[in-house]
């Protein structure tokens, strides 16, 4: 089996929102999270998807 799409982290500013085994880093303000979120997308090669006022995913596609 090989996986072409996977989600690699999970940014939010709301904790209880987002559970499993994906890497989670909770932030205090909207601006930490969009900070995150952006270096993480740099880091990580993928690509950041805002799914919610309170909650990014960084995909690998």
């Amino acid at each position: 089996m090989n996986l072409e799409k996977y989600i690699l982290a999970i940014i939010t500013t709301n904790p209880k929102k987002a559970t499993g085994s994906t890497a989670i880093f909770p932030c205090e303000t909207n601006e930490e999270m969009e900070f995150v979120a952006a270096n993480l997308e740099a880091i990580l090669d993928g690509i950041a998807h805002r799914l919610t006022d309170e909650l990014y995913i960084i995909v690998k596609h």
